[in-house]
This record gives C-alpha cells, structure tokens and sequence, in this order.
C-alpha cells in the first residue's frame, strides 16, 4: 500500500526542517505547527545531534568573535 501524508499525519521531518526547528526552539520562535511535526514524526536522537552541533558551533563563534574584538581593541 502506498502511505499518503495528511495534515493529520505528517511525515518524518528532513535533515534541514530538523535544523530549522532546533535554530527557531534556540531563539524561542517555534512555530506550533513544527512543533507538533517534530513530535509527531521526528527521532529524538536527531534533534539532540543537531542540538549538540549547534551549541558547539555557537560556542565556537562567540568565542572567535570575543577574540577578534579584544584583538582590535589592544592594537
């Protein structure tokens, strides 16, 4: 049988709409109808992966981003 998704039932979320919705949850922006996509068809393990890679990733920006201004600030 060939399985249909409706609104009632929506798919697993890609790769980029996991990423969406972990970036939109960060800034606290989550729309209700991603949320409920993301509970209703998505890995928990995904979200904590993509999760864990973002925060690195903020992280690591801040961290360059304070050492290019201190840098600029002593010359």
């Amino acid at each position: 049988m060939d399985e249909q998704k409706t609104p009632e039932q929506p798919g697993r979320p890609n790769l980029f709409q996991v990423i969406g919705s972990v970036l939109a949850a960060g800034f606290g922006v989550q729309s209700e109808k991603n949320r409920q996509r993301d509970f209703a068809g998505g890995s928990a393990g995904t979200f904590i992966v993509v999760g864990i890679v973002a925060t690195i990733l903020f992280v690591i920006t801040l961290y360059m981003l304070v050492k290019l201004v201190i840098g600029a600030a002593s010359a």
